[in-house]
């Protein structure tokens, strides 16, 4: 009888060690629903070297709307801007501070 050899087989869900292809800190950017039509957009997970206070004073001058930095346990400081700001936070980040798009999810409906 031949024996058959299906232990030897490579396995797909594996860990290969590969973990410099793919980006494990993005930047989330999230929309709340306040009461009835009003919206809250959250910005969490930028790095540490950025001065959060002042991409708060240039997001909230140039959307004209109104923010703030959250202190979060789980998720550090969080900056939350009036409004639905998600296209447009994403746009400011890439441009101003030359983050990369695919480092960046929006989410949201």
């Amino acid at each position: 009888m031949s024996s058959i050899q299906n232990l030897n087989k490579i396995d797909p869900f594996a860990d290969t060690g590969d973990d410099d292809t793919q980006p494990t800190n993005y930047i989330h950017i999230r929309i709340q629903q306040r009461n009835g039509r009003k919206t809250l957009t959250t910005v969490q997970g930028l790095p540490d070297e950025y001065d959060l206070k002042r991409i708060v004073r240039a997001l909230k001058k140039d959307f004209a709307c109104n923010g703030n930095i959250v202190k979060d346990e789980e998720l550090g400081e969080v900056i939350q801007l009036q409004g639905d700001q998600r296209v447009k936070v994403m746009e400011f980040l890439t441009s101003q501070l030359g983050l990369q798009k695919k480092n960046i999810k929006i989410h949201g409906f």
